[in-house]
């Protein structure tokens, strides 16, 4: 996926770090109720560019997992007071365990039950008892809606006035019946700081799970779990918080 790769660099003004806030303090409030002793030691799966860890980190001492080394990139220098480790959600092994797991957005990128029950196994490995977790995904079955979102950002003007300035078209298209996935197309214009633009395309596949094969595969892999809704600009979100087996 161009984004997370060839693209790396521009992520910050795909997703500027300061849009994160109210977010990260949803996921603070969250992780705090569910609780149950120490909240302290967090790892994030499928950190990326390590937005939320930028205002996580106030808080809580962050260990970051990513398969992309130019988003770990981008996150070293964004947050160069946590740990950053390469890896799989599906499939990393870190030989111990935390007090808490999350999980943002890049959840969507399981697509099969298979694929989603070895990330929420590997949530359970590296979980302390009584440890908590926490699953932002951007819709359940129950949730999801297609649609279009217009979005870009601008960077600080360097003395000479130039900066470089970027505009995507995110569009998701309709669920097939039947299907654990849907496709979600953009379409990006990146100005350079000379002036030229170029346009973009990229592909991405988003897993949609119906709320209860969440909460099957979570019980499988040892954790106790429900959805709370997450309130971001107003709006609901399902949010899995689970809490692993003494």
């Amino acid at each position: 996926m161009k984004l997370y790769e060839e693209l790396a660099d521009w992520w910050p003004l795909v997703s500027p770090p300061s849009d994160y806030a109210e977010e990260a303090a949803e996921y603070i409030r969250l992780l705090r109720a569910a609780a149950s002793g120490p909240l302290k030691e967090v790892l994030e799966l499928g950190s990326g560019g390590g937005n939320n860890a930028s205002h996580l980190k106030r808080e809580l001492s962050l260990t970051l997992v990513e398969p992309s080394e130019r988003m770990l990139q981008v996150s070293r220098a964004l947050n160069p007071e946590c740990v950053h480790l390469p890896g799989d959600m599906r499939t990393v092994r870190l030989g111990r365990v935390f007090d808490a797991v999350f999980v943002h957005d890049a959840v969507d990128y399981m697509i099969t039950e298979a694929d989603l029950r070895a990330a929420l196994e590997t949530v359970a490995t590296h979980l302390r008892p009584g440890g908590v977790a926490l699953v932002a995904p951007d819709a359940t079955l129950e949730s999801f809606e297609p649609g279009t979102i217009l979005e870009g950002g601008d960077e600080p003007a360097a003395p000479d006035g130039r900066a470089r300035s970027l505009r995507y078209i995110e569009w998701t298209l309709p669920l097939e019946p039947g299907a654990t996935f849907v496709d979600v197309h953009y379409a990006l214009l990146l100005r350079e700081r000379d002036g030229s633009v170029r346009a973009e395309h990229d592909a991405h596949r988003n897993g949609v799970f119906p709320r209860a094969t969440w909460l099957r595969l979570s019980d499988e892999v040892g954790l106790d779990a429900r959805f709370e809704p997450r309130i971001l600009g107003g709006e609901e979100y399902d949010t899995l918080l689970a809490v692993k087996r003494r």
